[in-house]
């Protein structure tokens, strides 16, 4: 019965795999297959000039791990973690509130999820204009930074505008697993003399878990493969929020489709390990949860 139940699973889902194979898998072939290749005109050992596709093996990834590589690396990785930290908090704290107010409780949802709902670009168009010299931030700080051009105030000026656009995300996804409470159990709670902050920390957040780690695993896998937010509100080749798919779209911009290829193809190692990671780490797995409780059944 089980066996049969099976293939009639693996049948529904034949289609799906299949249109997954081709939408996936065949353009990752693709590019691991172009990351072995290198077009261009170049002088071979001889000393003649070799022009078209060449098979170099795992060249391209060896040129590709140079300084620019690593400081791309760093800033994926710390506007992923940054960002994704500041996000859970605040994302959080608007479920809450939006899972609180009863009066203009439609009102207040909409005006929260308006940030998400606007496109990247015109997202990063619009803080480029409130950071530019004369914006809006040096005049109600006082200050005159550049945010626009590069170092630490580019990074934060990355950081906010993509908290500001992706928290409401997390705060969706959080507001359904709070709808999901039922009210009695915050009631036994503040019954039994539990303070707020002590409901919030005991029974809300724990209960509210498997909502909250699918936000952040979403998240996680967004925010590495950042690339549209930084470009449109700093600029390309600014070493400060420069990001592994920035380098990479930089590389087949100019035409070197090689190495380009072996970019992406290091970015999807990276975005696979970080999911595996967080899903083995912070127990998401909840397939695996569930085959354990049949087999000790």
């Amino acid at each position: 019965m089980r066996a049969r139940a099976g293939g009639m699973a693996a049948l529904l889902l034949s289609p799906t795999l299949l249109v997954l194979g081709l939408v996936v898998g065949y353009p990752l072939l693709a590019a691991f297959r172009e990351s072995l290749y290198r077009s261009g005109d170049e002088l071979d050992a001889d000393g003649f000039l070799v022009s078209g596709d060449r098979f170099v093996g795992l060249d391209n990834y060896a040129d590709a791990l140079g300084s620019r590589f690593w400081t791309a690396f760093g800033n994926t990785s710390f506007f992923t973690f940054t960002t994704v930290a500041i996000e859970v908090v605040v994302g959080t704290a608007m479920a809450l509130v939006m899972h609180k107010v009863i009066r203009g409780r439609g009102l207040v949802r909409a005006s929260i999820l308006v940030p998400w709902a606007i496109p990247t670009a015109v997202s990063g168009l619009l803080w480029r204009w409130v950071f530019q010299s004369d914006g809006v931030a040096n005049q109600v700080l006082g200050t005159d930074l550049l945010w626009t051009s590069d170092g630490w105030a580019a990074k934060v000026a990355v950081i906010i505008a993509d908290t500001w656009k992706t928290a409401p995300f997390v705060g969706l996804l959080v507001l359904a697993g709070l709808q999901l409470i039922p009210a009695e159990v915050n009631e036994a709670a503040r019954l039994d003399g539990a303070s707020a902050w002590q409901r919030l920390w005991r029974v809300t957040l724990p209960l509210v878990k498997p909502a909250l780690l699918v936000a952040v695993l979403f998240r996680l896998l967004d925010a590495l493969r950042m690339f549209d937010l930084p470009f449109v509100l700093v600029g390309q080749q600014k070493g400060s929020v420069e990001t592994l798919s920035m380098l990479a779209w930089s590389e087949a911009n100019q035409v070197r489709y090689g190495p380009a290829a072996a970019y992406s193809v290091i970015l999807f190692l990276y975005v696979v390990l970080i999911a595996f990671v967080f899903v083995k780490l912070l127990g998401a797995d909840l397939l695996g949860e569930r085959r354990k409780k049949e087999a000790s059944v």
